[in-house]
């Protein structure tokens, strides 16, 4: 969906709220907390608002950060809990302000007969295909319940390999694995701006941004929230991989009274990010991001021509370089002549054998390696270009 000269923004924006039947709600630690740890006023208001929309036939989803800083305020009052910043640490902590997070969800949305359900996931729950599909479907009856569900990473067992680093990234994953038609992304920033407002007070809000694809996210934002891990550099990297799904994205401030109720009630406040025009196939989303790649693949110009203007799979032919002693399967990072990242891929060899044929003709790797082997290095279905990473 793009805005063009015969439509606005706003009509563009009324219709996306008008269609929208399932909802996925992210939640950052700067909206839910304080400096007295977990804010349960603003736990109170973002039920009330959610119960408003689900009562209108919604399903809702929510990400939601909030888990540590409840754990910090715990331990304030236990002898001997130290948060020295260590994994072991963080996770404890997290583990002491999960149950506190959740308990404070159940309690607000029992108040409007609203039953929650709390999921935890970690990336090897996207990983594994079959746990990845086990999930879905869990989920899926809880909706048809009309359960809300609660979601947030599995700080206490996720080791370091195996984090999103942030929710922002879980919510971008969550949004395929319920097959979301809307993302709102509540944050402590008032939508996104021309620049970084922090170092540029003169920056542009921006109501709309249209082709996000086109953005370069790394020159508009810079530094994070005191309190999250994320801040606006991965809100923007969400909501790009949303709009590769084709599911627009809504940036506001959870910290505005009614910020959400106001959003859905065709508010002008934060940003509308617009869906691509051709979504990316869900299977292919999840080869893409269910894992980081493993190694990178460098290519000369001509492959590059080939990959992103005629569709081809990659050969061994254009590959000029290696990184990694990857394994065969592997999800690994495709950079053109010049270190752009150009897409992403599972190979079909090794890093070692492909080291061994790389800029050989296809007919050559029987020679090399002997006969049977695959034509193409990295075949374009197992292919995304343009990847979100």
């Amino acid at each position: 969906m793009h805005v063009d000269d015969t439509s606005d923004w706003r009509d563009a924006k009324r219709r996306i709220l008008e269609n929208c039947e399932r909802v996925v709600i992210k939640v950052g630690s700067a909206v839910l907390t304080s400096d007295r740890g977990l804010d349960l006023r603003v736990v109170n208001r973002l039920a009330d608002q959610i119960a408003v929309l689900h009562d209108k036939g919604m399903e809702v989803v929510i990400v939601t950060s909030g888990a540590v800083a409840a754990g910090r305020r715990a331990i304030m009052h236990c002898k001997g809990c130290r948060d020295e910043g260590s994994l072991p640490a963080r996770q404890a902590v997290s583990a002491i302000g999960q149950s506190r997070l959740m308990h404070e969800y159940d309690e607000a949305f029992f108040r409007y007969g609203k039953t929650t359900a709390q999921i935890l996931l970690t990336r090897a729950d996207f990983e594994d295909r079959a746990r990845f599909l086990n999930a879905r479907n869990t989920l899926r009856t809880l909706l048809d319940w009309r359960v809300i569900p609660i979601i947030n990473e599995n700080d206490t067992v996720a080791v370091a390999e195996l984090k999103f680093g942030d929710n922002d990234t879980l919510a971008s994953m969550v949004l395929s694995l319920v097959e979301a038609d809307l993302f709102v992304n509540l944050t402590s920033a008032k939508g996104v701006f021309s620049e970084n407002p922090e170092k540029n007070p003169a920056a542009k809000p921006l109501p709309v941004i249209e082709h996000i694809a086109d953005l370069d996210i790394e020159a508009m934002c810079s530094g994070k929230t005191a309190v999250g891990s994320g801040g606006m550099y991965s809100k923007l990297l969400a909501a790009r991989r949303a709009a590769q799904l084709a599911v627009p994205t809504l940036i506001v401030s959870g910290l505005t009274p009614f910020a959400l109720e106001k959003a859905f009630e065709d508010d002008e406040s934060g940003t509308l990010v617009l869906p691509a025009e051709h979504a990316v196939s869900r299977r292919k989303f999840w080869l893409a991001y269910h894992t980081r790649p493993a190694g990178q693949v460098w290519i000369d110009q001509g492959a590059a021509t080939a990959l992103r203007d005629r569709g081809k799979s990659l050969l061994a032919a254009g590959v000029t370089r290696v990184e990694n002693d990857f394994n065969e399967g592997s999800l690994v990072r495709i950079l053109d002549f010049q270190g752009q990242t150009i897409g992403v891929g599972l190979s079909n060899y090794s890093g070692k054998d492909l080291q061994t044929i790389m800029g050989l003709k296809t007919d050559d790797i029987a020679r090399v390696l002997g006969p049977g082997l695959y034509a193409e290095v990295i075949h374009r279905d197992n292919m995304l270009l343009d990847p979100a990473l």
